[in-house]
């Protein structure tokens, strides 16, 4: 048998074609078509509520537009922040995204401890929406006008109740923002998620509830609730008769719910650009634009920027918030 001693240039040979293979490789997966597989909208809320409703809509038509195809995935649980954490966690390919918002991303991180971190965890893709806190009460309430509220709760700082899905929920938070502006007390009622809160609010056993406009708008249209004022800049088009918190002279409440689609932290640049862009043109659908109207959200533009810029203020301001107020967890 007759061994060679590899000369240096056919190391050098060898070694230049393992690396011409290796680039090729690699220039391959960064080519591969994305999405290459199904895309996974987690939801950290149960099946049937507005976030659920949120994500199938958005989900199927940012999957519609990418050629490819989507599920929802409802992982609740901790204040949103299961749900939030399992897409932290997931590989960062672009395929496991996050219908989050102002629970997932603002309040429950500054009042529990999250195993994620919402400025540094993820990369946003888009802004879907907002929606304005609308207080209501019951058919039967004395309580005609916002300041009917404030003058009851002005005379006796017992006598008037707010319910909330928890604390530090959205609608704990805006009851809050409410009683520092109008500078009176109210007494707070966490339920425990669920609609036991607004059950109680139809039978009049809990007096106003400052809802989002995602949770009560069917309940107004369907004639279960009534309106006192809208936490918007303008009356909204499905409630014209409606006055806004400035109206009623609270010129300084803003306090809206807010949605958005995540994705894991160093999930490529091109891949979030495509989520974006695919985002961006579902919510210039005719079809999605009324649906998201028709329970009072205000849809954004969807661009990733946009949503960069507005989390860390948001993050900030929702803690000063819960700081402020004393908010604890339940």
């Amino acid at each position: 048998m007759i061994y060679h001693k590899a000369s240096r240039r056919d190391l050098l040979a060898a070694g230049a074609g393992a690396w011409m293979l290796s680039a090729l490789a690699g220039a391959a997966w960064a080519q591969a078509p994305f999405p290459n597989k199904t895309l996974t909208f987690v939801v950290p809320y149960p099946a049937g509520g507005a976030n659920d409703m949120l994500g199938r809509l958005i989900g199927q038509k940012m999957a519609e537009a990418l050629g490819g195809t989507a599920i929802i995935d409802n992982r609740p649980g901790a204040a949103a922040l299961l749900g939030a954490g399992v897409v932290a966690r997931a590989p960062a390919d672009g395929h496991t995204l996050l219908v989050g918002g102002l629970a997932t991303h603002a309040a429950s991180p500054n009042l529990l401890k999250a195993d994620y971190d919402p400025l540094k965890d993820f990369e946003p893709v888009g802004l879907i929406g907002s929606a304005p806190i609308i207080a209501i009460t019951y058919l039967d309430s004395p309580f005609k006008t916002l300041k009917d509220v404030a003058d009851a709760a002005q005379k006796d700082p017992t006598a008037v109740m707010y319910g909330s899905s928890g604390n530090g929920s959205p609608l704990h938070l805006a009851g809050e923002m409410f009683i520092d502006q109008a500078k009176v007390k109210m007494t707070h009622v966490p339920y425990k998620g669920g609609n036991a809160h607004i059950l109680d609010l139809i039978g009049g056993r809990v007096p106003v509830i400052f809802d989002t406009a995602t949770n009560c708008m069917p309940l107004l249209k369907a004639g279960k609730v009534r309106a006192l004022a809208v936490g918007a800049s303008a009356r909204l088009p499905e409630l014209p008769q409606v006055p806004t918190f400035a109206e009623s002279g609270y010129p300084q409440f803003d306090f809206s719910a807010w949605y958005a689609i995540f994705v894991p932290a160093k999930t490529p640049k091109p891949v979030v650009a495509k989520l974006s862009a695919a985002l961006g043109s579902a919510l210039k659908n005719p079809d999605v634009v009324s649906r998201l109207n028709s329970v009072g959200i205000t849809v954004a533009a969807g661009d990733t920027a946009t949503l960069a810029r507005f989390l860390p203020g948001e993050y900030e301001r929702i803690g000063r918030l819960i700081k402020a107020a004393n908010i604890k967890p339940d």
